[in-house]
């Protein structure tokens, strides 16, 4: 009949554990099951929509408790100035308005 299943909420921790410290999955503590467990249930779950279905249940929670403020951030990693931005000459001196620079 095989090992019994192992227990969903402490899976779920070691899946946690694993992407807040950046390990590799090797190097999650036994405490929350083996690697191979938690590796095969993190695919599970991402493949068939149980982590969205949670984290959206977690979000209606939050919601009608009032504890979402939705604020907007930008990630600053893709924010680029145009590369020309970078280095023009300041009050446009040495430059004759209108005419070209070369």
């Amino acid at each position: 009949m095989g090992r019994p299943r192992a227990d969903d909420r402490r899976v779920l921790n070691g899946i946690v554990f694993k992407f807040r410290s950046g390990v590799a999955w090797r190097d999650v503590p036994e405490r929350y099951g083996s690697r191979r467990s938690l590796h095969t249930r993190f695919r599970r779950w991402a493949a068939d929509g149980t982590f969205t279905r949670m984290l959206q249940a977690a979000q209606a929670r939050a919601d009608a408790a009032g504890d979402i403020d939705r604020p907007v951030a930008v990630d600053s990693t893709i924010v680029r100035a145009h590369r020309h931005a970078a280095g023009a000459r300041k009050g446009g001196a040495g430059r004759s308005a209108g005419r070209g620079a070369g």
